[in-house]
């Protein structure tokens, strides 16, 4: 879904409207705003949030006027550049270009959740053998 700074702004003016435009976008695979005020930004990402606790929130931003949406999103991403190094100051990974994002959503994300979950094992394992005795 593509919308723009004009549609959101009605959009979040009535509360129906807002309520349909959660649903339709939870629908979509990605949903690409552009041409937003960076508190629309945020706002979008808020709105996701809010509507369902369960649902996880990727922010991608290259510049100062993203900082905002990638802190309230659940992970960041900030893309250095020519536009500055505030949204990689920002963000919970930083990447050189778009097409990176592939690889850190897909590989590093994974070995990371490995990592955890082996932190977490031994963890537990380490609990229960100084408890025990």
């Amino acid at each position: 879904m593509v919308i723009e700074n004009t549609a959101l702004s009605f959009i979040t003016e009535i509360k129906d409207y807002t309520i349909n435009f959660i649903r339709v976008s939870k629908t979509c695979e990605a949903v690409i705003c552009c041409r937003l005020r960076p508190g629309q930004k945020a706002d979008v990402v808020r709105m996701i949030k809010q509507d369902d606790e369960s649902v996880m929130t990727l922010a991608i931003g290259d510049g100062a006027n993203d900082v905002s949406m990638i802190k309230e999103a659940h992970v960041g991403v900030g893309i250095f550049g020519n536009e500055g190094m505030r949204a990689v100051q920002a963000s919970d990974f930083a990447i050189p270009e778009f097409r990176m994002l592939h690889r850190l959503l897909l590989f590093h994300g994974r070995v990371r959740y490995l990592s955890i979950s082996n932190f977490i094992k031994y963890f537990f394992y380490k609990n229960a053998v100084l408890t025990m005795p």
